[in-house]
């Protein structure tokens, strides 16, 4: 039986009860939802991998509250790093450091690297200090499912799979953290979110942008780079926003051919699609907006329809790289080059 709990005195301790008995226990941040499990036990970890699904090359991120001692777990931790944690911790900003090894082997797949992250939702930072260790935590989904914004979406993955949910209330942010490589002369983004790569340059003065060459068998260091992610459970059809008379061309044909279809756009397009009669999900008008309604609304769309029409936003940059990072995993596309 799987309990959703809101965050109170006595669910922190069952949750710690329940941490240290080597369970895992779903917990928010202002991101997403986490899968949490003790960082240092390997069978927690593996616990983790078995009941997501997930590939077992595909690293965690450990989760500590705002005042842990890095030095436990981290074996270098390089100036830049640190103005880096100044400026964006707590918050949604993952940083990859050489590991001491004193971590689950399981939790950075084998690599002599260690990914931290301190989120900024209080629920989070209560049950960080509760535990007092550091909590390995992605997404409480199903590999491959949309991410979940809320305790019921992570209830519908894992409901009689998990003993507890904590209740923190809807996610903030809507994407997961950007992941940032502290192992070189200057930071590089391994996967792009809410803290962006100018917002990361004008602290540091410098950062890079990576992306594996997967052709050579190269090791990942942060979740979110292989594999299709975020993946509703109906059909999907991406358009760019230069082609969207193709995509209402597309709703009205597969309209006729399907019981429920619906529309995912940017507030901008809305009345254009409702013209066709089409139910439309309003993905919103601002980057911040969009970040935060994607998976919420990706969620929403399996209940509605059996395909769903996606019109991807042409505004680039900032936010919107992790916001298009995550359409492009999650949805086929019709005529929008994936990257």
């Amino acid at each position: 039986m799987t309990q959703i709990q809101p965050i109170t005195t006595e669910s922190l301790q069952q949750a710690k009860r329940l941490i240290f008995s080597g369970e895992v226990v779903a917990i928010p941040t202002e991101t997403v939802y986490g899968l949490g499990g003790n960082a240092f036990d390997d069978n927690a970890v593996k616990k983790i991998f078995e009941v997501k699904g997930r590939p077992n090359d595909n690293p965690l991120i450990a989760h500590v509250h705002k005042d842990y001692d890095l030095s436990r777990i981290v074996d270098y931790d390089p100036p830049y790093a640190q103005k880096l944690r100044e400026a964006f911790l707590p918050g949604p900003l993952t940083l990859v450091y050489p590991s001491t090894g004193k971590v689950s082997p399981f939790v950075s797949c084998g690599l002599n690297t260690l990914a931290v992250r301190v989120p900024s939702h209080e629920g989070a930072q209560a049950f960080l200090r509760e535990v007092g260790i550091p909590i390995v935590a992605p997404s409480a989904n199903l590999s491959r499912h949309v991410s979940p914004t809320s305790a019921k979406h992570v209830f519908d993955d894992f409901e009689g799979k998990i003993p507890l949910i904590l209740d923190g209330g809807e996610c903030t942010g809507g994407i997961e953290s950007t992941v940032c490589d502290c192992t070189g002369a200057y930071p590089v983004i391994l996967r792009s979110g809410l803290v962006t790569k100018e917002m990361l340059a004008e602290v540091v003065g410098k950062c890079g942008e990576y992306t594996p060459d997967l052709s050579r068998g190269e090791k990942v260091k942060s979740p979110g780079v292989l594999y299709k992610h975020y993946a509703p459970r109906c059909k999907t059809l991406l358009f760019s926003e230069k082609n969207a008379k193709n995509a209402i061309s597309a709703y009205v044909s597969q309209s006729l051919e399907n019981k429920g279809v619906a529309v995912l756009c940017a507030e901008k397009w809305i009345e254009e699609f409702e013209k066709v009669g089409a139910k439309c999900l309003n993905l919103g008008k601002n980057q911040a907006e969009m970040a935060q309604r994607l998976y919420k609304l990706l969620r929403e769309a399996e209940r509605l329809c059996e395909v769903l029409i996606v019109v991807e936003p042409s505004e680039q940059g900032g936010i919107m790289t992790g916001v298009l990072n995550r359409l492009r995993k999650a949805c086929t596309s019709e005529d929008v080059e994936k990257k």
